[in-house]
């Protein structure tokens, strides 16, 4: 299968990942998004601000009902800090049937050459990138230039929006509202956890069938 992975801190989780996810399973022919979690991300030195536990939960959360969307724990299990190289390499170890797309923002791929083996990482696998505000892609011979021959590079159309898990983060503490910038689901449990300073909030139990995650 054509597997998309989409990694990072997800601390949170929020709608720009999702939309990231579909848009790139309906423009670049993949059969599924697999998120992967960083337990500890080379590029962001500081540490995250939710537990791995809470990440992994709430994109469970985030994904549930969409078949296509998968969560992976794979880089809970490798030496940090969480080197995407080596997990495109263990993945490959255990999945050796699939082939991998990784997926990133246009702003990410600007510092891509200056990652653990780079080179290395285009060969095995394609890149699928979303443009973000104020970030210019580099076309497919400038990448080719930076990167060697092997770069393969799809840029997604469509749908952005302006938010990240940091601002999220930010406005949480000062007493703000994620609504509608994150699933209702990972806002309740964002809340009922009291994460990123949010007061905590006690919700009607849910159904474990709808939530995937059971409150604690």
């Amino acid at each position: 299968m054509r597997i998309g992975l989409f990694g990072g801190s997800f601390d949170p989780v929020h709608l720009g990942h999702l939309v990231m996810a579909e848009q790139a399973l309906a423009q670049a022919g993949l059969d599924e998004v697999w998120f992967l979690p960083a337990a500890a991300a080379p590029h962001k030195p500081e540490k995250a601000k939710a537990s791995f536990q809470a990440r992994l939960d709430m994109l469970q959360l985030a994904t549930a009902g969409n078949e296509r969307l998968k969560v992976n724990s794979i880089e809970s299990e490798l030496p940090t800090p969480n080197y995407t190289v080596n997990t495109l390499k263990a993945l490959t170890s255990r999945h050796p049937e699939h082939q991998w797309y990784f997926l990133l923002g246009g702003d990410m791929l600007i510092d891509l050459p200056h990652w653990r083996e780079p080179e290395k990482l285009v060969e095995m696998a394609g890149l699928v990138v979303m443009p973000r505000p104020g970030s210019t892609v580099p076309n497919q011979e400038e990448l080719k230039q930076r990167l060697g021959k092997s770069a393969r590079l799809l840029q997604l159309e469509g749908p952005t929006l302006d938010v990240s898990s940091r601002w999220l983060r930010g406005t949480l503490s000062s007493g703000g509202t994620a609504r509608y910038l994150v699933p209702r689901a990972v806002e309740m449990y964002i809340e009922e956890h009291g994460l990123y300073g949010a007061a905590k909030a006690v919700h009607p139990m849910r159904p474990a069938d709808q939530t995937g995650v059971k409150s604690g």
